[in-house]
């Protein structure tokens, strides 16, 4: 069933898919940035496609794996047609920036600013882009793979050992 959304993508936007493929049975199109708000309405819109519940939005760090070294991944569910698909937009690093669609499900907010908090993806066009995770004075991002393990923040103290009695 979900072959058949893939099919209607990549009719309807030769042009946004950079391509398509299927892994354990979950249908993915890789679509292009400035398409992706496009390619969501008529998710949404299309009575065919009738994606109203978007279950996830994340991110995904491919440092020293594959360029470009981002990805935001969106799961999407269609609960009458009863298919689901994922939708890939891959990031550069330099730019590190994807439209937001909070304009096309409301309920992408709190995903896309988990995604903006853990990985330093920017949603642009997102009415309210802060940390929700982390607190403001916090420096970086703690899911990027080059993350210090060993980072400390501003208002995290400095950790002591146990003296010996």
């Amino acid at each position: 069933m979900a072959k058949a959304v893939v099919d209607a993508i990549v009719a309807r936007f030769p042009d946004a898919v950079v391509s398509t493929h299927a892994l354990h049975g979950d249908e993915t199109v890789v679509v292009k940035a400035d398409h992706l708000v496009a390619v969501c309405r008529f998710l949404r819109d299309d009575p065919e496609m009738d994606f109203k519940m978007p279950i996830d939005v994340c991110g995904v760090d491919y440092l020293n794996f594959k360029e470009p070294r981002f990805e935001v991944v969106y799961h999407l569910l269609s609960i009458t047609k009863r298919h689901r698909i994922r939708l890939k937009v891959e990031v550069d690093e330099d730019l590190c920036e994807v439209p937001s669609v909070y304009e096309v499900w409301r309920g992408v907010d709190w995903f896309e600013r988990e995604a903006w908090d853990m990985y330093g993806i920017r949603f642009v066009g997102h009415p309210d882009l802060r940390r929700m995770l982390m607190y403001e004075e916090f420096v970086g991002h703690p899911l990027r793979k080059d993350y210090p393990q060993r980072g400390y923040q501003p208002l995290m103290p400095l950790p002591t050992l146990p003296t010996e009695v």
